[in-house]
């Protein structure tokens, strides 16, 4: 019995690596920074993880509550994700968890931003929330194209079988990559 409740969680945490894996090779796409002019910063990489992340977690949310566990397993390797990244880059044993607690908030306040947007159909809402998250310093000139990337995603994935994502494959589709003048 054991053994057969201790697969079941290797196997469920394999997905939930497979799918958090995933959402950031989406979300290290060069286009974003190169093309989009998103942030190639920490800051800039981490909301891209969260706009992909929330991409999944929208999919997940009208599931039951054994689908929309998987979620939660993401979202427990992206804090372990963010907990090695900043004990890498030197930030205390003591400072971890407080910069944890930040990023926690800042996940779930962006969130909230996109799922109210995205729901509604509120398309202004849903640029002025990735202004205020990508670009907090001025510029985001691509944000509506970043919006529309946004809403085909969502599209996207409300179209992929529940069983599919349960097994660990996600997909997105293609950023389309502005023609330079």
């Amino acid at each position: 019995m054991f053994e057969r409740l201790f697969a079941r969680r290797r196997r469920n945490e394999a997905i939930a690596y497979a799918l958090y894996g995933t959402i950031v090779a989406q979300a290290r796409q060069p286009a974003f920074y190169a093309a989009y002019k998103v942030p190639d910063t920490l800051d800039g990489r981490f909301d891209m993880i969260v706009l992909h992340g929330f991409l999944l977690f929208h999919r997940l949310k009208g599931e039951n509550e054994d689908n929309r566990r998987l979620g939660q397993e993401v979202f427990d390797i992206f804090l372990k994700d963010m907990d090695r990244s900043l004990r890498e880059l030197g930030v205390s044993d003591i400072g971890v968890p407080k910069k944890l607690k930040k990023m926690a908030e800042a996940f779930y306040g962006r969130m909230a931003a996109y799922d109210s947007a995205l729901s509604s159909g509120d398309l202004g809402a849903l640029e002025a929330a990735l202004t205020r998250n990508l670009f907090p310093d001025g510029g985001g000139e691509a944000v509506p194209r970043i919006a529309a990337y946004v809403v085909a995603s969502a599209a996207d994935l409300a179209r992929q079988p529940l069983d599919r994502i349960l097994a660990g494959s996600l997909s997105f589709p293609a950023l389309p990559v502005p023609e330079t003048a």
